[in-house]
């Protein structure tokens, strides 16, 4: 279905992914349809789109979306619903105390979405149980910005990626999580041969295409490479004596632990499991390149030391004096839109608006003050993890979760769903119908979407832009600050939100961060405190602070003073730790989890865009192949995840970018997607002691192969209610859905099932179907009017036809003689070709179709790849790939 009654030819906006922060440009269609280019103009991506952001028109249609209110999922008023809430909030207020209430809120949201659920919540419930999803892969460096610059202060600029001569990616795979970034890192290298990459990652991941030097770490062990390089700095005379002298505090304390712990290189090689040649290369490469920016994400950041792994990076910058200029510094790249809008208005449990402390009696009074709130929270709330804990045990006994997913998404997920379940009341604002966590709630709040609401965001730069409405909003969907403000509204607190809309919150936000700040704090935009409600919607991108009469900053500490009672920065002693749970004889293996190109969080948006699921349209486990010899795991087979928190079965690849020993397995699939892929849920919640940021990147599990007694799959152009079936994935294609399925006892009467299913009757069916019984295959392919509308492939094992070609046939109005007779064969006919499975997203263009072009083209690279089939020419994640078809076909 497509949205209609557009508002707008043309809009600036921005994407709704993650960190980077790209400039869109929208532009509405007369027919519904939604077509979007990058943003020249806008300075964080200058045009350029990934394969998610350039996919985006085909993710604004009505399927799916959450549109009126609903109470025990019963359609009621807005009026109804927002009472309900208010209500079950303070009765049990009443009963119990503010703590026995929380939100649990995203990235997803806007700033003013996220201000007022803010300011709800600690100045006028007078609760800090307020967290967000941000605390699963931001709160490591929020925690260890504060311990080294007195605040969680992002001092890099994206143009530093451009000035430096050496970028360390230590736990970033970006050319699959930060693309236009990774863009921008590829084109440096290009128009500056000097520049050097190195990325530290246990795994080879497309990210080392670029890569100079590879340090396959063993996981777990940044803390110690980064301990040894400061110690491997100071002994080679490397520190930067006046910097340190005048600018810093605590070296002698950090380096004397760096001695102990990483005392030689030969000692940290050995740790790492590395070669000390490779380990020297990096720390002289380091040592001797002034212009360093240190990227560090999600590889770093979730750990149970995440916190004392970016405070290790952040010493070797601080003793060279790598900060504050041009071209070098220590860098997180964030995971969502808004997590850094999020952190500016207090959206973590630990936090107070504008960068103020909550455990600091002056900033609470300040904020207090200024918001004329009758009570504010006092001590920090509970963090994520702690949080579902607490509903588990009844402490919290009533939640509003907006615009996230945690039955899916937070560790030790199925603890979470039962605690959901116990819940007294759960209230869920999403724009998504159907997610495992609205299937647990009693009310649901439908919220306008991307493309529907005004707003601004922050991205990993500190650089704020807008998101701005091109689209009315579905149904009866409202923003997520209206919501939040109605809310409050009924619980008595009319005054305090009574706005007329974003530019209103985004005014007295801006205030706030000005107000008594007198240049003590590092976040403020009172500059902007002011906007008319045309300065606002024209708003330009721009990076804080901003202050009065001041321009953006670019970047910060160039001044050489911080934000500590000294104004020095603080070197961190680090002590690294091992993981809190290892590996053993009955859980050998160590699971990592992450992302893959091509799709965000739970899918509830990028699921809907054909050409995103293309590509990777399973769950899947990766494993080193000597990993997996005897152990009846093969390449394409069914792999069944075990590990003492849960269980999950996904499809096996092997691949030896994987380190032997790990498992790595992407986190996006959702029960709305698949069965069993729930990786979360094997997941353990261990996490760290200062951040709260639980340990994604390593838990102990065994890996079995699953071996049902069938497997098999289905295109069809309707969704189907699958019956007999303990696997199934399902994905979205162009025009069908295509479900991967496996059962664990076959049907007496394959026909009947098979027609049972993908038949509405048995009236003008016709059905053109093959059954061996004895090699237990069957084929059968349900017509209509000379189109296929259904097709379902059964077989003893996982060797079936590919599906590209059978996909192809969905997008034709009929089929001549020789398809049919292809279509049991699940091949094309002599004279056709099978374009094969997806490489480019961008522009659908297959590995048949790649490999072909380099054998009859001799295509001797992937540029010349990209100027015969387009190929790699927009988001370019897909590069190395093309490269890795060249270098085989040679």
């Amino acid at each position: 279905m497509k949205v209609q009654n557009t508002l707008a030819t043309e809009v600036s906006t921005t994407c709704p992914y993650c960190g980077v922060g790209c400039g869109v440009v929208a532009m509405p269609q007369v027919d519904g349809g939604l077509e979007v280019r990058g943003d020249e103009s806008h300075p964080s991506n200058f045009g350029r789109l990934c394969s998610k952001g350039s996919a985006l028109g085909q993710t604004v249609g009505l399927e799916g979306r959450l549109l009126h209110p609903q109470i025990n999922g019963e359609r009621c008023d807005w009026d109804r619903a927002l009472n309900e809430v208010a209500s079950r909030f303070r009765q049990t207020i009443a009963e119990h105390g503010p703590d026995s209430v929380a939100f649990y809120v995203s990235g997803q949201l806007l700033t003013e979405d996220y201000y007022v659920a803010n300011k709800l919540m600690k100045g006028y419930i007078g609760s800090a149980n307020i967290d967000t999803n941000s605390r699963l892969c931001m709160s490591s460096p929020v925690a260890a910005h504060k311990r080294a610059f007195g605040a969680d202060a992002v001092p890099c600029a994206y143009e530093d990626l451009e000035r430096a001569k050496l970028i360390v990616l230590a736990g970033s795979n970006a050319a699959w999580c930060h693309p236009v970034l990774f863009q921008r890192i590829t084109q440096a290298r290009q128009e500056n041969p000097d520049l050097m990459v190195v990325v530290i990652d246990p795994r080879r991941t497309a990210t080392c295409d670029i890569a100079d030097l590879h340090l396959a770490v063993r996981p777990g062990s940044d803390a110690i490479v980064f301990s040894g390089l400061l110690h491997y700095l100071a002994q080679q005379g490397e520190a930067n004596p006046l910097f340190v002298d005048h600018c810093t505090e605590g070296s002698q304390q950090a380096l004397a632990m760096a001695a102990e712990v990483a005392p030689t290189v030969e000692s940290v090689a050995v740790r790492c499991g590395l070669t000390a040649e490779a380990l020297s290369q990096f720390y002289r490469l380091f040592a001797r390149t002034e212009r360093v920016v240190t990227v560090y994400s999600q590889g770093v950041n979730q750990s149970i030391s995440g916190t004392d792994k970016v405070n290790a990076i952040i010493n070797c910058h601080l003793l060279t004096g790598r900060i504050g200029r041009p071209g070098m510094g220590p860098f997180s790249f964030t995971g969502q839109p808004n997590a850094m809008g999020g952190r500016e208005v207090g959206g973590l449990a630990n936090q107070l608006a504008a960068h103020m402390e909550i455990e600091n009696a002056d900033h609470r009074d300040t904020v207090q003050r200024f918001w004329q709130a009758p009570t504010m929270a006092d001590h920090a709330g509970l963090k994520a993890v702690d949080l579902f804990q607490a509903i588990e045990s009844g402490r919290v006994k009533a939640l509003w979760v907006m615009a996230t997913n945690p039955a899916v998404t937070l560790p030790d997920a199925d603890r979470v769903r039962a605690a959901l379940k116990k819940c007294d009341f759960v209230a869920v604002s999403d724009c998504v119908e159907e997610t495992d966590t609205t299937a647990l709630a009693h009310v649901l709040l439908p919220a306008a979407a991307w493309g529907e609401k005004d707003g601004a965001v922050t991205n990993s730069e500190r650089r704020i832009s807008r998101q701005r409405k091109f689209l009315p909003a579905a149904g009866e969907a409202r923003p997520d600050w209206w919501i939040v403000c109605e809310v409050a509204k009924r619980m008595g607190f009319a005054q305090a939100f009574d706005y007329d809309g974003p530019a209103a919150i985004f005014r007295e936000h801006a205030a706030l961060s000005g107000f008594e700040n007198f240049g003590e704090r590092d976040f403020d935009i009172s500059g902007l405190s002011e906007l008319s409600e045309t300065d606002y919607a024209d708003l330009t991108p721009a990076q804080w602070p901003i202050r009065q009469a001041e321009a953006s900053t670019p970047r910060l500490f160039g001044d050489g003073r911080y934000f500590t009672p000294s104004g020095k920065a603080r070197f961190v002693p680090v002590e690294p730790r091992l993981p809190a749970n290892l590996p053993d004889a009955d859980f050998p293996f160590v699971l990592n989890t992450g992302r893959v190109r091509d799709q965000w969080h739970t899918m509830a948006r990028t699921g809907k865009a054909p050409r995103l699921s293309e590509h990777s349209p399973e769950p899947y486990a990766e494993m080193h192949p000597q990993d997996a010899q005897g152990m009846g795991l093969v390449e394409g087979a069914l792999a069944h995840i075990f590990s003492r928190w849960g269980e999950a079965v996904v499809r096996l690849r092997l691949n030896e970018g994987q380190q032997r020993g790990s498992v790595f397995v992407p986190m996006h699939w959702s029960e709305q997607f698949s069965s069993s892929g729930r990786i979360d849920a094997v997941v353990n919640p261990e996490r760290d002691a200062i951040s709260g940021q639980p340990e994604f990147k390593h838990t102990p599990v065994r890996v079995v192969a699953y071996e049902p007694a069938w497997h098999g799959f289905i295109l069809s152009r309707r969704k189907l209610d699958l019956v007999g079936v303990t696997y199934w994935v399902v994905a979205k294609g162009e025009g069908f859905y295509r479900y991967e399925i496996a059962g664990e006892q076959a049907p007496e009467n394959w026909p009947a099932w098979a027609r049972g299913m993908l038949c509405a009757s048995e009236d003008d069916v016709n059905w053109i179907e093959y059954l061996d019984q004895g090699a237990r295959r069957y084929r059968g392919v349900r017509m209509v009017n000379d189109r296929v509308e259904s097709c379902l492939f059964i077989a003893p094992s996982h060797d079936l036809p590919p599906r590209s070609w059978l996909a192809g046939l969905f997008g034709q109005t009929t089929l001549d003689d020789n398809e049919r007779k292809g279509l049991l064969l699940g091949k094309p006919p002599a004279g056709q070709k099978d374009v094969g499975r997806i490489v480019c997203a961008c522009f659908s263009v297959g590995i048949n179709t790649i490999t072909d072009a380099i054998r009859e083209q001799n295509l001797q690279s992937a540029e010349a790849i990209g100027q015969a089939l387009k190929a790699g020419t927009n988001c370019g994640s897909c590069v190395p790939e093309l490269k890795a078809l060249v270098a085989g076909a040679k």
